[in-house]
């Protein structure tokens, strides 16, 4: 089966490969993952920290590129013929893809912008390859195809051209593509905003178990956004997210259990979905746990682990971190605060494929999207009566 799905993610971060311990008890840990490769840096800047949907080029979402859903492509087993002996596999490949064999043209497209197989990296034979892949209707290539049109990989940027492609390709059945396509509706890129038809896409796709779709949708639903506000709604889909590794939907989903939206209040159950959220280095986590076992109200407190989520969510430049941090150190014994302040240096993110893949893709805010989009309907409304 093949997994050469390109779902326009961003060129700029290599993926993080640290395999340090991190803090101890803060949550039960999960194995590393591995990410996929994704390729050079192609004149763009500094990636953008604020969490503000953008609608212009190059500065929110699809600033990115990946192939594959952060795994390495499963290249099709090519045997060769006796009187094929003599050729090498790119050799092979090629022939393959150019007598017509979509499985070969999409490899050799992926090998080609990736530099994959001992071949250089080719821009214009990766875009060549994608093109005659989607002539034949291969959902995957036609896809991709529109995401090099959209990152102008291979060939000049063409905004209008790569959403008429994920049209396309989520027309012949590709989720991915759906989503793509639901971004772009949703932050008005290059179409013109309509966030009915982006929430559409989005419940397609997540009736097919897409968890990026599923987050959205499960958004859309807790803030009444095209929708109306359902908590029950927003609670099953966020959790099918959170529970398929994605971060900010653990955060969420914890939220929900705090405040007891759309789910029995439940403290344990919203540490715990903490606690997974800042293995992850989710931000909001490590204050929002930090200040329950501070406070030790609701859940057993512990001054030692407030401090040093405290402490992370400080380097990470959390708003009123460091004062709360400093605060707790004041109540503690010079041992504790020298062993907290280690443990806190020892912590390594250990990013899910999901996260990495939605991050470097739509950004570390997705949520972003739809609040934007409700500040903007309620700035229009200001004023009427």
């Amino acid at each position: 089966m093949r997994k050469l799905v390109l779902l326009l993610v961003s060129l700029l971060w290599a993926a993080e490969n640290a395999a340090a311990q991190a803090v101890p008890d803060i949550g039960q840990k999960k194995p590393q993952l591995s990410l996929t490769e994704t390729v050079k840096n192609i004149d763009r800047g500094e990636p953008e920290e604020e969490t503000k949907v953008e609608e212009e080029d190059d500065k929110g979402i699809f600033s990115f590129m990946n192939f594959s859903f952060s795994k390495k492509k499963e290249s099709k087993k090519v045997y060769a013929r006796p009187d094929e002996k003599k050729e090498s596999f790119v050799q092979r490949i090629t022939r393959q893809a150019e007598e017509g064999d979509v499985n070969a043209q999409l490899t050799l497209g992926y090998m080609y912008l990736y530099g994959e197989e001992g071949v250089e990296i080719d821009y214009n034979k990766a875009f060549r390859y994608y093109s005659m892949a989607a002539a034949q209707n291969d959902s995957v290539a036609v896809n991709n195809l529109g995401s090099l049109y959209y990152s102008g990989i291979g060939t000049e940027k063409d905004y209008l051209k790569a959403a008429t492609l994920f049209d396309r390709a989520a027309k012949l059945g590709n989720v991915e593509a759906s989503v793509n396509l639901a971004f772009i509706y949703l932050s008005g890129s290059s179409v013109g905003k309509n966030s009915r038809a982006a929430m559409e896409l989005f419940k397609k796709a997540a009736e097919k178990g897409n968890p990026t779709a599923e987050f959205m949708l499960g958004y859309a639903y807790y803030r009444g956004f095209v929708y109306p506000q359902d908590y029950g709604k927003a609670v099953r889909l966020i959790r099918s997210a959170a529970e398929a590794g994605y971060s900010d939907a653990q955060y969420m989903l914890a939220e929900m259990y705090l405040k007891g939206y759309g789910i029995t209040q439940n403290y344990g159950n919203a540490v715990k979905f903490l606690r997974l959220a800042v293995e992850q280095g989710h931000v909001g986590a490590m204050t929002e746990l930090g200040d329950i076992l501070a406070l030790g109200t609701a859940y057993p407190k512990d001054v030692y682990r407030a401090h040093i989520l405290f402490n992370l969510a400080a380097v990470r430049g959390a708003p009123k971190a460091a004062e709360k941090r400093d605060a707790l150190a004041k109540t503690m014994k010079i041992e504790e605060l020298l062993q907290a302040q280690a443990e806190a240096e020892k912590y390594t993110e250990k990013t899910s494929e999901l996260t990495s893949y939605i991050n470097q893709t739509f950004g570390q805010n997705i949520r972003g999207y739809i609040d934007e989009n409700l500040k903007n309907v309620s700035v229009r409304n200001r004023g009427r009566i």
